[in-house]
């Protein structure tokens, strides 16, 4: 048996405490009646609706796409433009991604179903190393990576600090290539503190996400995640750690 909240996140409906809403305000069904309390726990057999959907239990996928340029990381786009979902029309699984990546940066992202995988990855407490490389204008000072390291006050917060360093410079040119270690997932954060100290951005790929690489891959590629990998994800998640 497995409580109605985990079963709806299981099925990529919505993250638990999302569910536990669903529930809370009566919009999930069992058995053909409407469940309110919290902790109930029910049963393969059992026939679980939200808002008159039935509740598949799905076969779990895991996946890891390089994002091309020009794809937006979602799994519909109102404009038709294509999506990171679009690169799997084999798989019958709703399929979603962990995260986002903006619409002109490449790079790694992960696609699943596994809901319960997606909320402990994308919970604020939990500190996912990204690691994201960067062509910026210009050729960073000491004094701008040392503000990096510190964290940069943006318009709505102050970021935690990176782990910055510059790979290498193009004085003819006038620009550089960074590297840039996050663990927070605000909208363009990687843009903006760069931009904040003074190095816009040409161009901006994720080329690590925890242990995950782009090793190997090249832009628009995508591979089956191992069970270890997934295993390692879900420790590194809860405990911080991978052994």
């Amino acid at each position: 048996m497995e409580r109605l909240q985990k079963v709806i996140a299981a099925a990529g409906i919505a993250s638990r405490r999302k569910a536990e809403q669903l529930i809370s305000t009566g919009h999930v069904q069992v058995n053909g009646q409407v469940v309110k309390e919290m902790g109930i726990q029910v049963e393969p057999h059992d026939h679980v609706e939200v808002d008159g959907v039935p509740v598949t239990t799905e076969q779990k996928r895991y996946f890891l796409l390089y994002k091309p340029r020009r794809v937006i990381s979602s799994a519909h786009d109102e404009k038709g433009r294509k999506t990171v979902i679009d690169f799997f029309p084999e798989v019958n699984e709703r399929l979603y991604p962990i995260g986002r990546l903006d619409y002109n940066t490449s790079g790694l992202i992960i696609i699943t179903n596994d809901g319960e995988l997606a909320n402990l990855l994308t919970h604020p407490r939990y500190r996912i190393e990204k690691q994201y490389t960067a062509k910026v204008e210009g050729i960073p000072t000491v004094e701008a990576l040392k503000k990096l390291r510190a964290g940069v006050k943006l318009e709505k917060k102050r970021t935690a600090p990176a782990k910055v360093k510059v790979l290498s410079t193009d004085r003819t040119k006038k620009m550089a290539l960074v590297s840039l270690t996050i663990h927070e997932g605000m909208n363009h954060e990687v843009r903006d503190m760069l931009q904040a100290v003074g190095y816009p951005v040409n161009k901006l790929s994720r080329e690590r996400y925890a242990f995950l690489t782009t090793e190997g891959m090249t832009a628009g590629d995508s591979r089956p995640m191992q069970p270890q990998e997934v295993a390692a994800l879900k420790k590194l998640a809860c405990t911080g750690k991978l052994r």
